[in-house]
């Protein structure tokens, strides 16, 4: 599950604006995505794990705030974002 500093890297400079901008709406919506395909996954084999069940909804939860947040703040940004990461609205 844990990613690699240089994986998570590559994962804000694809979809934020540089590797370092760990702060950026879109990198941290592409983290909370790829952390919410992982539990996903995992939860299809332990479907009792209600502890990652609960996690899984507070990071749906986050990731629902920055994407509302990205809509008030730039529609653009928020398209692009939503296009990239194959999210339906």
């Amino acid at each position: 599950m844990y990613l690699s500093k240089e994986e998570k890297a590559k994962l804000f400079e694809k979809h934020g604006e540089k590797a370092t901008n760990t702060g950026s709406a879109e990198g941290q919506i592409a983290l909370f995505t790829h952390r919410i395909n992982h539990l996903t996954e995992h939860l299809k084999k332990n479907h009792k794990d209600y502890n990652t069940e609960r996690s899984l909804v507070k990071l749906v939860g986050k990731r629902r705030a920055l994407l509302d947040y990205l809509t008030k703040k730039d529609i653009l940004r928020y398209r692009a974002i939503v296009k990239e990461l194959g999210l339906r609205k």
